[in-house]
């Protein structure tokens, strides 16, 4: 029983680090963002986000069927695609509300191009029509309807990943071999896309899920063979942080990470082992322990996705339009208060679900 919990609070860890993370990365400015994945491999927070979201799911689906049977199981993961859906709508429009902010304001900012601004401004009917659709996705809300698709197949994805694990496996990878040609099929408008192709991006979620439904032993993680991957792993991060770091420092291509290229499987895979490993000696459970804040925004992991959303469009305009943007203090205390807004707000949605329960059982 302590280890299934010490392993879920190592989870949620995991998912608040990304959620800070993420905001923090879209803060040009920010200093801490320096610091974080993808500076020093081929990946970033997005997999981190998208693995520990598959492996949240699998685990609460396999709780809610054994408490309430498969069918609450998989209504209560249809209701959850509703809630992702509004969360979506509701971040596409803060981020419109942030660039006429930043037109307001008069700065110079991505954030007017980015937030598809003008095309709303020439169109805003028809633009609000297309981002319901899915055929517009402002930015930073570009994930979220990808975890829409993904929670609406988990029903289905379930059954199949636990009587035929392999089966599952390969026909996600066979879709992810073929997303670049599907994503071509995907719905959008003209200056719009899918900034996450779901037909890559399923192949992420899925090793999640299969990695809760199937989790490796300490012995084998203590095997020779589990050892001969530790090595590899730090071997490949290695190699792949001198390269970041020394060779190629230039952003990689944005298709790249759009249709999930196998160099960022690979890297993040990497990485994953790691952190793993971390996790089995108990340092991640150590480290929680001293940053209960992180874990809170991992667990409230929505709320904080669109909360830091607004935070670092917020944070990013008011430092350009005070012209502090590039004076140091100013940077850091751009980062300080992401996060202090980040756990500010995971602990109030903590605080107010606790209170919403009790009076909805009644």
């Amino acid at each position: 029983m302590s280890h299934t919990a010490q392993r879920s609070t190592a989870i949620d860890f995991f998912r608040g680090f990304a959620l800070i993370a993420i905001a923090l990365d879209h803060i040009p400015s920010s200093v801490l963002s320096h610091g974080m994945l993808h500076t020093f491999a081929y990946c970033d927070s997005a997999e981190v986000f998208v693995f520990v979201s598959g492996y949240v799911s699998a685990a609460s689906w396999l709780a809610i069927a054994a408490r309430k049977g498969i069918d609450a199981a998989n209504w209560r993961f249809f209701r959850r695609s509703r809630e992702i859906y509004a969360a979506y709508l509701c971040a596409a429009v803060l981020m419109l509300l942030s660039g006429a902010a930043a037109v307001a304001l008069h700065v110079d900012s991505p954030l007017i191009g980015e937030t598809g601004l003008a095309r709303f401004m020439a169109h805003p009917l028809a633009m609000l029509g297309n981002i319901a659709a899915f055929r517009d996705q402002p930015y930073l809300a570009g994930v979220l309807p990808l975890y829409v698709l993904l929670v609406l197949a988990l029903p289905w994805v379930m059954p199949l990943a636990r009587r035929a694990p392999e089966i599952a496996l390969s026909g996600s990878f066979a879709l992810w071999f073929a997303s670049s040609w599907l994503g071509g099929y995907l719905p959008t408008v003209p200056g719009s896309i899918w900034p996450f192709n779901p037909f890559a991006w399923q192949a992420m979620f899925m090793l999640g899920l299969l990695c809760r439904l199937y989790p490796l032993s300490n012995a084998f993680h203590t095997s020779r063979s589990g050892r001969a991957l530790t090595v590899l792993a730090c071997v490949l991060v290695g190699t792949f942080a001198f390269v970041r770091l020394f060779i190629e420092i230039d952003p990689q291509p944005g298709y790249m990470k759009q249709n999930l290229a196998s160099l960022r499987i690979v890297s993040f895979a990497a990485v994953a082992w790691l952190a793993a490993q971390a996790t089995r000696l108990g340092w991640i459970s150590a480290l929680a322990r001293r940053l209960p804040g992180v874990v809170t925004v991992g667990q409230q992991g929505l709320v904080c996705f669109v909360g830091g959303a607004l935070a670092s469009n917020v944070i990013d305009t008011l430092l350009r339009a005070t012209h502090v943007n590039t004076f140091l203090p100013a940077r850091l205390a751009g980062d300080a208060l992401a996060i202090a807004a980040l756990l500010m707000l995971a602990g109030g949605a903590r605080k107010w679900k606790a209170v919403r329960l009790p009076v909805a059982a009644t």
